[in-house]
């Protein structure tokens, strides 16, 4: 159903009525990886996500890959792609490539981030001044501004602060991070996904932060990635700087750290609660979840199908 899969984001979300999930897949390296993913994303379309979105030029791989995976995905799984686009450093010339290409494909939902940007100090300060982009709000002004509405266009939140702040020696804090989202939503932004979190507390305190302040409508997706090993769990906590309470943690006791599968079967309990707590706490506001896939199905469709 071509005019389904050309819905905006925001206009699928008001028109579900029901709880529902969203997926995130990164492209491949190699072409093998892509056709294995394809079969992956096919089968996956069975736990019926509202958008599916691929992430930009991840782990080394190239701009080409996403664009190549999101047209893909767009053009054969019968579901709406959401292309993310990083800014930071980049030639308008490339967003503009980026754009019409997605536009062709039948993509009309872009996830607009900043990106992250180059290793050092001062990076602002090298900036080539052939780049218009320093942050995510000058990308989504400029596609709303260029483009019009054949775009709706997404942006990220961080329910606990961004961390740069960390790094400049300040606490993580949402209220800092508040003013920059309010900014990307004035500048046109149609719908947020939030980083990983896994302190429901946190994140019911930023929703309600962000209805009293910014949107009382505005699509939120609370951003959820399964935990499908310890070591991973903790390591993806740590990049994204997000807490996890000493309740989930204890869950988890030195003598099965080890053990993938028990950590795994545990995850998916962690995560069903918390996917049940977020929705009875806001009366079902929060109606969507967008998961981190890590490119990985079975967790997913265990909290999936098991989820109340």
């Amino acid at each position: 159903n071509l005019y389904f899969q050309s819905m905006s984001i925001r206009d699928l979300y008001h028109a579900r009525a029901s709880p529902f999930i969203s997926l995130e897949f990164f492209p491949p390296k190699t072409e093998l990886g892509t056709r294995n993913l394809m079969e992956r994303m096919h089968r996956m379309t069975a736990l019926d996500p509202l958008f599916i979105t691929v992430t930009w030029g991840a782990g080394g791989t190239t701009a080409e890959k996403t664009l190549t995976l999101a047209s893909l995905a767009q053009q054969t799984l019968n579901i709406p792609v959401c292309m993310h686009l990083t800014c930071t450093n980049t030639e308008k010339a490339i967003i503009d490539d980026a754009l019409d290409r997605c536009y062709n494909a039948g993509i009309r939902n872009i996830l607009a981030l900043r990106g992250d940007p180059p290793i050092g100090e001062d990076w602002l300060d090298s900036q080539s001044n052939e780049s218009p982009f320093k942050y995510a709000v000058d990308l989504v002004r400029y596609i709303k501004q260029s483009y019009g509405d054949k775009f709706c266009v997404g942006v990220a939140a961080y329910p606990e602060g961004h961390c740069e702040g960390e790094a400049e020696g300040h606490e993580q804090d949402p209220l800092k991070d508040l003013v920059y989202l309010k900014e990307k939503v004035e500048a046109g932004a149609d719908f947020v996904i939030t980083q990983l979190f896994y302190d429901v507390e946190k994140f019911l305190t930023f929703e309600m932060l962000f209805r009293e302040r910014i949107s009382q409508d505005l699509p939120l997706f609370p951003g959820l990635m399964p935990i499908n090993s310890y070591l991973l769990f903790h390591r993806a906590a740590k990049l994204s700087h997000a807490s996890i309470p000493p309740a989930i943690l204890s869950r988890f006791p030195p003598e099965i750290q080890s053990d993938d599968n028990a950590v795994k079967s545990i995850g998916v309990d962690i995560l069903i609660e918390l996917i049940q707590e977020i929705y009875q706490r806001t009366s079902g506001r929060i109606k969507g979840f967008h998961f981190y896939t890590l490119n990985l199905e079975k967790a997913i469709a265990q909290i999936v199908s098991q989820s109340p």
